[in-house]
């Protein structure tokens, strides 16, 4: 049995004794605890420290004159309808429907819209009463005139027996032929009471506002209850039509070509026309006419291109590029002649740069320059066609600079 002193001597602390070894497993902790504190971070760091590049604009390069001919002149200019109207009615009135929507094809003769008829209806009907008035101020005559008639040939056959005097003879021969003259005047109020009726017929169509040809409504102009006027009355209250219709068959295009080089374009020359919106497509065209004026504040001729092909794509207003080609040569493809937005091209260090989206960088392209189209330029060496290149950026891009486009508003 240990004594008491033998307890007492077991809780002291031996100062001389040899510390005991580290355990490993503390280490291990420590370097578990500060791998996760550096994946932690470096995750933070890239969540929240990370940069997605500076917002640009861009477009793409475009290119036009491909083909067997070789273009001999570029212009750019605008699809426009040779058919178009303004609809309106003949007359000035309140419209009570409309039956047209933006967009909508219509044929010739469809009707588009109703004005209101009160008046129109009410002078059918007064035209109608004044008819029939003069239809029986007509019949009332023609029984007049027959009784005139016999009493004339009655009062002839006594005074040839010498029963009455020559002067009663006279007096019914004058109302014979007083009523006879007012037939023929009765005759003619009635052909005039008819005519009026006509007329007013006539005024209760003109409330029907009809297509004037085939085509398709792009802009719907007035409301059930606006006020609708075949004129302008000089306010903004009255309409002057119901709704604007194009004939999409008479589509064509207007370009504007410089005065020095008109002497190349000549008529049914061979022309390619690509549509700013789709600049992939390359459209046939014709030279129609060259219009014989020019404009002296531009210097330039207007010339009327026919387009090939009938496309649901192709909409009035539509900017184009048009090429006028010089006849095809056996065995001879021209280049294509590529195009690039003017917005696209810097100057830099003495030369003319455009950067090109790729991968999400900006790769700064040098440009061998051609001509100028609109507001595209021609490019000879550096970009090819299909390249998106930045339109707008901050001055400060450089190549190689992360970048990401623009979202559209």
């Amino acid at each position: 049995m240990s004594r008491p002193e033998d307890l007492i001597n077991q809780l002291r602390i031996d100062r001389n004794a040899p510390e005991p070894a580290p355990s490993r497993r503390g280490w291990w902790i420590a370097l578990a605890v500060l791998a996760a504190v550096l994946v932690l971070g470096g995750g933070a760091w890239a969540w929240f420290g990370r940069d997605d590049g500076v917002e640009v604009e861009t477009a793409t390069v475009a290119s036009i004159g491909a083909g067997g001919s070789a273009s001999v002149l570029d212009a750019t200019g605008y699809v426009t309808a040779r058919r178009i109207a303004t609809v309106s009615s003949k007359v000035t009135g309140k419209v009570r429907e409309v039956l047209i929507e933006e967009g909508q094809h219509v044929k010739e003769g469809d009707i588009l819209a109703y004005l209101e008829t009160t008046e129109a209806n009410a002078q059918v009907q007064l035209a109608q009463a004044q008819l029939a008035q003069a239809q029986s101020q007509l019949v009332q005559a023609k029984a007049q005139l027959r009784w005139t008639e016999s009493d004339y040939a009655r009062q002839k056959n006594l005074a040839a027996q010498k029963l009455v005097a020559a002067a009663t003879v006279d007096a019914a021969l004058a109302a014979r032929d007083t009523n006879a003259a007012q037939l023929v005047s009765l005759d003619r109020a009635v052909k005039v009471a008819q005519d009026q009726l006509d007329i007013a017929r006539i005024g209760v169509d003109n409330t029907v506002i009809r297509a004037p040809f085939t085509g398709v409504i792009v802009d719907k102009a007035a409301q059930p209850g606006e006020m609708i006027s075949p004129i302008s009355a000089g306010g903004g209250s009255i309409r002057t039509g119901i709704g604007t219709l194009v004939d999409m068959d008479s589509l064509e295009v207007q370009v504007d070509v410089n005065e020095s080089y008109i002497g190349r374009v000549t008529p049914k020359m061979p022309v390619e026309a690509v549509l700013n919106a789709y600049p992939d497509w390359k459209i046939p065209a014709e030279v129609i006419a060259i219009i014989p004026t020019a404009d002296r504040s531009k210097a330039t001729v207007k010339v009327r291109i026919a387009l090939n092909a009938k496309d649901p794509r192709i909409v009035p207003d539509m900017g184009v590029r048009v090429s006028f080609l010089e006849a095809a040569k056996p065995g001879v493809v021209a280049p294509p002649k590529i195009l690039i937005p003017a917005a696209a091209v810097h100057p830099d260090a003495g030369q003319d740069v455009a950067f090109v989206l790729k991968d999400g960088h900006a790769e700064r392209h040098a440009l061998k320059l051609g001509g100028t189209l609109g507001d595209s330029r021609q490019v000879l060496d550096g970009v090819l066609p299909g390249d998106t290149v930045i339109t707008t950026a901050p001055d400060s891009l450089k190549d190689g600079d992360a970048v990401k486009i623009k979202p559209q508003d």
